[in-house]
């Protein structure tokens, strides 16, 4: 009995056979519904991930052959309809959905996907007004990125022979839409920073549908433009269109031919300034010495260097204040000093003994010494008598 069911039964490789066979016959053709989750890209460019709704979740591969025609990249939450075969992978029991075509479900989904890409640059500074550089004000030579059959392009080199034909233009082409064009504008950017004396590049494409322009709106794209060393104007679509590389460039136009008017200048106007430049010089430079001398005035008559200059009054008048009183005190203590001294000299005059001597008197000089005394006088003695106008000896 044993032996008899052990015959009927089947090995495990044999029911996973059927149930293969059986599924993927019954269900060769399905579309499903579903958000994604769980998104790898593996390096061997095949796609991996879950499509999952409230209730279930079902695995889902996409490979690279396939996945190329995609527009878009896929993103974790992005709600999409799918199309395929159910395939059984016996070795693990398990099955799968083997997709052969993917599209949003309906633009909500690609605008959801737009404002999650947006959020997450935005975050990491991408769209920061401090890292735009400037547009170069009169450009030698413009690289371009687009496709070089499309309109877009015919239109920015109307644009630059009307009104700079001296420009140089360099033309990277590029897919714009469809597989594999973000990588490819991406790349072209790349190159044609690697090339010498670019000023500026213009990235972009003429008109469409939201999913025509979704190149524009990858993130290889937008940190491309970000990393660009040269000045980047993004010019996609018309002016009600704006995508992911608009908010990563250092500037936007809202057209490819706008883009081109706001990177060149107007020959026109050149020749216009040079030929009023000989009156337009004198003018302006009058105006400009005008506005400094004004300056200079206001500056000169202002609060700080009005109390600088009174300061230097008030201490300028302080010193001659002190000079005043100096010179007047020291002229009093000379008057003082020269009237002492004639009053000295006088005094000293009182005692001159020629004075007295013209008066009439006369000095006794005995043994070298003048007699002050009739006492003093030895009469029978040799004495000296000194008169103004002579000496006398007695013996």
């Amino acid at each position: 009995m044993v032996e008899k069911e052990t015959h009927n039964a089947l090995t495990v490789s044999e029911i996973s056979s059927l149930i293969k066979q059986s599924l993927e016959d019954e269900f060769s053709n399905v579309s499903v519904v579903g958000e994604i989750s769980n998104f790898k890209a593996h390096y061997s460019g095949h796609w991996y991930f879950t499509l999952k709704d409230a209730s279930a979740q079902i695995n889902c591969t996409m490979w690279k052959g396939l996945n190329s025609y995609v527009f878009f990249k896929p993103q974790d939450g992005m709600k999409v309809i799918i199309s395929g075969r159910v395939t059984v992978y016996p070795p693990r029991g398990n099955y799968q959905i083997d997709i052969r075509s993917m599209k949003p479900a309906g633009e909500g989904e690609l605008q959801a996907a737009f404002e999650r890409l947006k959020k997450k640059l935005a975050a990491e500074g991408l769209f920061d007004e401090v890292y735009k550089k400037p547009i170069p004000e009169y450009p030698n030579r413009i690289g371009i990125v687009t496709a070089i059959n499309g309109a877009a392009f015919q239109d920015m080199i109307s644009v630059a022979k009307r009104r700079y034909p001296l420009l140089e233009i360099i033309i990277a082409s590029s897919k714009v839409q469809g597989e594999g064009a973000a990588e490819e504008i991406a790349l072209r950017i790349q190159e044609l920073n690697k090339l010498p004396g670019i000023d500026l590049l213009i990235v972009g494409r003429g008109g469409g549908s939201l999913e025509d322009l979704w190149a524009f709106n990858e993130e290889i794209v937008a940190r491309a433009i970000f990393n660009s060393s040269v000045p980047v104007i993004s010019a996609v679509g018309h002016e009600i269109d704006f995508t992911i590389s608009d908010f990563a460039a250092d500037l936007r136009a809202p057209t490819p031919s706008a883009a081109m008017e706001l990177a060149t200048p107007d020959i026109n106007e050149i020749f216009a300034f040079i030929n009023e430049f000989p009156y337009t010089f004198a003018k302006n430079m009058d105006d400009i010495i005008n506005v400094r001398f004004d300056k200079l005035n206001s500056i000169k008559n202002s609060y700080g260097f009005r109390t600088t200059r009174d300061l230097v009054k008030n201490r300028s008048q302080f010193l001659d204040n002190l000079f005043y009183k100096f010179d007047n005190t020291f002229s009093k203590k000379i008057l003082k000093y020269r009237t002492e001294a004639e009053l000295l000299s006088k005094h000293l005059e009182s005692f001159d003994t020629n004075r007295i001597l013209k008066k009439g008197f006369a000095l006794v000089k005995q043994k070298d010494k003048f007699i002050k005394r009739a006492a003093e006088l030895d009469a029978s003695g040799k004495m000296i008598i000194k008169f103004f106008d002579n000496e006398i000896t007695l013996n």
